[in-house]
């Protein structure tokens, strides 16, 4: 038997599993074979010796005075010969040798420890890879099935299924191939890796370990969309002012970003800023194209407008819609791009004005009444655009008041904004303003006339005696007098 304990040591070095696994296998092929050559494995007993180098079988019989099954029996006589302290009702363990054993059974018990083997053999890997679903792992070219290529991991199998792999990538025998975990099967020979070379989990991992702020934590990621071998976007924020994410992605010169490009086989890649506020964010979204205006059309069905130069359209559109694509699953909203001579043939006044109004109802909910500030100047109106608010400071009409002065008296003219972009400011301040000046002049011009009312001296008519306003009759002379 030590031979076979010898066995078990390789075994525990060769499939990597534990010695507990390999003794349970051990003793079930054991009892397999006992059960194959006596009919039973009830009284079968498996015992190692504690540094493996001997394993012993042995049938646990009944003494009984008067045998009825020789195989989990044993007389009295035949006991006292082992032992002198039998008594009959005790168990005593008789050593088998297990070359005693039937050839079919030696069969029986080599299948079930292969068998045994095998799934504490999958078991053990699927243990240890189980947790590292969404993880890059390092493969190489082993062979190809149906588009299917077939990686080698070392102790398991990888597969890279054609719907995971990207267009734009070729692989040739003992390529080295990074690629992501996205699940984990059991197969016949063990275990296998299904692998995405597509997933945006690939990106994200090259990306890190490229820019080490990431790993710090100085620089997060809000989230990658991707058309694998085309185009990625990738939204980045800093929770710290004075750090420029998008400029910590991309690296000195483009290096940083170099490398992940040349890593996926010269997939284009968007790097931008990842902001809160939609608006700015779908901005952003559609780089590399420059837009002038974002419009929500509907906040609840998250709809928006943008709108571009003429010279801009094909390319926040993208080649076959891809950017505008990527955009939308990226900000999740359904974004329509427009040109400004689109865009003018449609009447946008309606969500201009409804987005400014919502914008300053939800301020006005959530600042408490005490701590309300009034809108004095335009740069603060919603639904603005800040470029037009930007021009009309830097030509003194900022304020709210002398803005309205001037487009009342017909001769507000500011250089680089146009009539339409004008009206547009002026409907938002009578959509969203509301003007109480005139009304606190009433008030306060009512107040002294109320006090003047109240300082006022009446004398009677008839006799000139000095009387009150709640009097009906002249204490002097008696005359009844009403007052109007």
């Amino acid at each position: 038997m030590s031979e076979m304990a010898e066995a078990i040591r390789e075994l525990m070095q060769e499939k990597g599993v534990t010695e507990d696994s390999i003794k349970q296998t051990v003793e079930s092929a054991i009892k397999a074979a006992y059960k194959k050559t006596f009919g039973t494995a009830d009284n079968c007993v498996v015992k190692f010796a504690d540094d493996l180098s001997d394993v012993s079988v042995y049938s646990r019989k009944t003494i009984v005075d008067g045998v009825y099954d020789p195989v989990t029996e044993i007389e009295l006589e035949e006991a006292l010969k082992m032992s002198d302290e039998c008594e009959e009702g005790d168990e005593i363990d008789i050593l088998v040798d297990p070359k005693d054993f039937e050839r079919s059974a030696v069969s029986t018990g080599k299948q079930a420890a292969h068998q045994g083997l095998n799934e504490s053999f999958k078991d053990n890997l699927y243990n240890e890879y189980k947790d590292k679903t969404g993880e890059v792992i390092i493969g190489y070219y082993q062979r190809e099935h149906n588009g299917n290529i077939y990686l080698d991991l070392g102790k398991v199998e990888g597969i890279l299924p054609v719907k995971f792999q990207s267009p734009r990538e070729e692989y040739h025998k003992n390529d080295r191939i990074k690629a992501v975990i996205v699940d984990i099967k059991k197969t016949n020979s063990g275990l296998q890796l299904v692998l995405s070379r597509s997933d945006p989990r690939l990106v994200q991992s090259i990306v890190s370990l490229e820019v080490p702020e990431i790993e710090d934590k100085t620089i997060s990621i809000h989230k990658i969309v991707r058309e694998a071998g085309y185009r990625t976007k990738i939204a980045v924020y800093s929770d710290k002012e004075d750090v420029d994410p998008v400029g910590a992605c991309v690296g000195l010169k483009g290096v940083r970003i170099q490398n992940v490009i040349r890593e996926l086989e010269g997939e284009k890649i968007d790097v931008l800023k990842y902001d809160p506020d939609p608006v700015e964010f779908i901005k952003n979204a559609l780089s590399p194209a420059e837009v002038e205006k974002v419009l929500i059309t509907d906040e609840e069905k998250r709809t928006a407008l943008a709108i571009v130069n003429e010279s801009q359209f094909s390319l926040a559109i993208g080649k076959q819609g891809q950017n505008v694509r990527l955009a939308n699953r990226l900000c999740d909203w359904s974004i329509d791009v427009k040109t400004e001579e689109q865009a003018a043939e449609m009447d946008l006044s309606e969500f201009t004005s409804r987005r400014a109004a919502e914008e300053l109802f939800n301020t006005s909910e959530e600042t408490p009444a005490s701590g309300e500030e009034e809108i004095s100047t335009i740069s603060d109106l919603p639904g603005v655009d800040a470029d037009v608010a930007a021009k009309l400071k830097a030509a003194d009409l900022d304020d709210i008041q002398a803005f309205v002065d001037a487009y009342d008296d017909g001769n507000l003219s500011v250089e680089g904004v146009t009539q339409e972009q004008l009206d547009a400011v002026n409907k938002i301040i009578r959509d969203v303003v509301e003007f109480v000046e005139e009304d606190e002049e009433t008030a306060e011009s009512e107040a002294p006339a109320e006090e003047e009312a109240d300082d006022e001296e009446y004398h009677c008519p008839e006799c000139g005696a000095k009387i009150t306003l709640d009097m009906t009759k002249c204490p002097n002379c008696g005359v009844e007098f009403e007052f109007e």
